[in-house]
């Protein structure tokens, strides 16, 4: 937790920037009426193209299209050995599958956003798996559920699709769900819509949500602290909620405040394992906190990892060092699902986690 008032962590002056561009794009492209001007938010969200060839540590990527009415596709990332073929696991069996849904409040941004796009490569090779980055359709223009839905679709769609280069390296019976901020509202919604679904090919093991975003009608201490920290505001997050829920319900709407005044008992439901990252300096860690609190209620597996230092997006900037530390507690919790046993990764009762410097002044 941010202590002192404080409300911005020490960060390198490349992310500063970062966190002002980005900041100052949604404030001038969000309009008080609820629309976004995506013209002018273009200028700030670049855009990528797939390269079949490897780039970024032996990653080719490639677009597919599920439905293009809808416009729903994903980029699939392919990590390869140095010959360009797909990598195979060590046990013969396929490489993990992830599927990835992006932040932005359910408002903002694509799988080709610049920064997605970089994240997933690193995810993919780092973790030596393939990556599912899935374009759903963004509000306001499409209001909940359209988003879980377009998200359950990509899951349906792989189950029944043979993809070149993917299907006979993937291992399906090892996916993981996976998302940041928006993104890990996401990833909880669609495990729902995937646990009421008989696939033929996929098998859920495991959620991963990176700062994932929740909230209420509630003001919550950390909210009220955080004022003024980097790129969350409640005038944005409520700005965001308004835009997605349907019109004329609020955020303890069961989508936004989980385990609030209308929520779904989940206990009876066979629901992945989770582990969940939460930033000090985030104004949504409250909520974080007790969705995993939530979680544990209702019998589920659950792990919480908390850096005292991190902000909301820390994941985009691999030389912070909670960065690196996530994708290999990623990594752990990925490889412990994977054998069938229970993760000593990030125990039940781990609450905090933080990174100090070793004498020599080392992470």
């Amino acid at each position: 937790m941010a202590e002192n008032n404080q409300q911005w962590p020490d960060l390198p002056w490349n992310a500063k920037l970062f966190l002002f561009v980005l900041s100052f794009a949604f404030n001038i492209s969000r309009r008080s009426d609820g629309t976004v001007n995506r013209f002018l938010m273009s200028f700030f969200d670049l855009r990528t193209s797939p390269s079949k060839k490897p780039i970024n540590g032996g990653v080719k990527t490639s677009d597919i299209v599920v439905e293009k009415k809808k416009n729903l596709w994903f980029r699939l990332y392919i990590p390869t050995t140095a010959n360009n073929t797909p990598c195979a696991a060590s046990n013969g069996a396929g490489l993990p599958v992830i599927f990835f849904f992006h932040g932005g409040g359910f408002s903002y941004f694509a799988p080709n956003s610049k920064f997605y796009d970089d994240f997933c490569y690193r995810l993919a090779g780092e973790l030596s798996a393939f990556i599912i980055s899935v374009n759903y359709r963004l509000a306001p223009e499409h209001r909940c559920p359209t988003q879980y839905e377009d998200g359950f679709h990509v899951l349906k769609f792989i189950d029944c699709t043979q993809i070149e280069g993917f299907s006979s390296q993937a291992n399906l019976k090892h996916c993981f769900l996976a998302g940041d901020s928006a993104g890990g509202n996401l990833a909880h919604h669609v495990a729902l819509k995937a646990s009421e679904h008989e696939f033929s090919r996929i098998e859920l093991i495991g959620n991963i949500l990176i700062q994932p975003f929740f909230g209420g009608e509630e003001r919550t201490e950390s909210e009220l602290r955080l004022t003024r920290a980097p790129l969350i505001t409640t005038e944005l997050t409520d700005w965001m909620w308004k835009t997605f829920l349907p019109k004329g319900d609020n955020r303890d709407h069961r989508t936004v405040n989980v385990f609030g005044p209308n929520l779904v008992d989940i206990s009876k439901v066979k629901f992945p394992k989770t582990i969940i990252f939460v930033g000090g300096y985030d104004p949504l860690q409250d909520w974080e906190r007790r969705y995993y609190e939530g979680l544990r209620k209702s019998t589920k597996e659950v792990y919480l990892v908390e850096y005292p230092n991190a902000m909301h997006t820390f994941y985009f900037f691999p030389e912070l060092p909670e960065c690196s530390s996530m994708i290999k507690a990623i990594r752990d919790f990925m490889q412990k699902q994977s054998i069938g046993v229970a993760t000593d990764a990030v125990p039940v009762n781990f609450r905090r986690f933080e990174l100090k410097p070793d004498q020599n002044g080392l992470i």
